[in-house]
């Protein structure tokens, strides 16, 4: 049965900062408890909140908002809050939930494992279609600069970094003396190649673990090529889906609008050409056009420096089927000081707490389906 006549199932997983009746950063507690999907991330003030498979929009939106709004109801009897903004603005540590997987990647990674902390983001599961897997692959890479839509916080520790911080911290800083992770991947001919890849990627990881005090077992007790490497755009054999990790936490309405466009796209893949050539990409009514690998990284690093602010960006996202006009990304709202206040951060995350709370509980659809 061919991807378009079958109903293609997406997924999301969300992740928000936890907040007390002061804007202060505070631990999920009985948030866990509230609803299936929630887990606790690998940070203490970070809920992660994650649906089932679904089969529309529609269905999906329901399950999203069911979920954060029985979260929502706990935190409101406990005195806390959600916040969807894709760094805290301003902290200065945050504290690690003590594990054996996290010290490896401590390990591994180094000092630099900091930056990753300070990040929240939205992953967007869409379903394996038979025979076109390959190109939703390379589509979603393709993609990528798609993260501008919902940029949600240019701060690290109350200094302007970039419209979208947090891929910054994830791409450019994090990961920056471990070759090929935390970056977008190239397009890959077929499974065989990226599976190469992949294993070279662990065996990188491997290394650098054992080079660094860990013992071979305890990297292979906790990783395996798949969840050893982080890069934007993966096949994942456990949900046998393509995922997209590349966008900010954001409004469960703008996760759901995201996901309805990646599996929509996914829909017309049997029906279409697929082929990459030149550096300005286009969805036409019988093509899909995928820019050269080297121009997406340009608009993927004009979509993390300066966001919807880029002309460049926005007409790329149009041309790449995103309706870029219903989205309001919050980064460029927050924007604007070189510095941000604790106090003011506070501030900043009561009044998104208040904005994702109205998301979810207002009247009518979460998206324009």
């Amino acid at each position: 049965m061919s991807a378009h006549d079958s109903p293609i199932r997406r997924s999301v997983e969300v992740e928000y900062w936890v907040i007390d009746e002061r804007g202060r950063l505070t631990t999920p507690g009985s948030l866990v408890d509230a609803t299936p999907g929630a887990e606790r991330e690998f940070v203490e003030p970070l809920l992660e909140i994650k649906t089932t498979p679904c089969e529309t929009t529609a269905e999906l939106r329901d399950e999203l908002r069911d979920r954060v709004t029985a979260v929502l109801d706990r935190a409101d009897e406990v005195g806390k809050g959600l916040v969807p903004l894709a760094t805290p603005v301003h902290a200065e540590e945050i504290a690690e939930i003590p594990g054996e997987r996290t010290r490896v990647q401590n390990e591994v990674v180094g000092s630099d494992f900091e930056y990753v902390r300070h990040c929240a983001g939205t992953h967007v599961h869409v379903e394996q279609q038979p025979g076109v897997a390959v190109d939703q692959h390379n589509a979603f890479v393709a993609l990528d600069p798609a993260l501008a839509l919902v940029n949600s916080s240019p701060y690290f520790r109350g200094q302007r970094l970039a419209a979208g911080a947090r891929s910054k911290l994830y791409r450019w800083m994090a990961y920056d003396d471990l070759p090929h992770q935390g970056r977008l991947w190239p397009y890959v001919d077929d499974r065989e190649e990226y599976t190469r890849r992949l294993e070279r990627r662990y065996e990188d990881f491997e290394t650098a673990a054992i080079d660094a005090g860990v013992e071979r077992r305890a990297v292979a007790r906790h990783f395996d090529p798949e969840s050893a490497v982080w890069t934007p755009v993966q096949f994942r054999e456990a949900f046998s889906t393509v995922e997209w990790r590349s966008p900010d936490t954001a409004l469960p309405s703008d996760a759901v609008r995201l996901a309805d466009r990646l599996a929509a796209l996914v829909g017309r893949l049997d029906d279409v050409e697929v082929r990459v050539e030149g550096d300005r990409g286009r969805i036409g009514r019988d093509e899909i056009v995928l820019p050269e690998f080297d121009a997406v990284i340009g608009y993927v690093n004009d979509a993390i420096r300066d966001g919807l602010d880029s002309a460049s960006v926005r007409a790329y996202l149009d041309r790449m089927g995103f309706e870029v006009s219903a989205y309001d990304p919050v980064a460029h709202e927050i924007d604007g000081r070189a510095t941000v206040s604790p106090d003011a951060a506070r501030d900043i995350r009561l009044e998104h707490a208040d904005r994702l709370a109205a998301d979810v509980r207002r009247v009518g659809p979460l998206t324009g389906d």
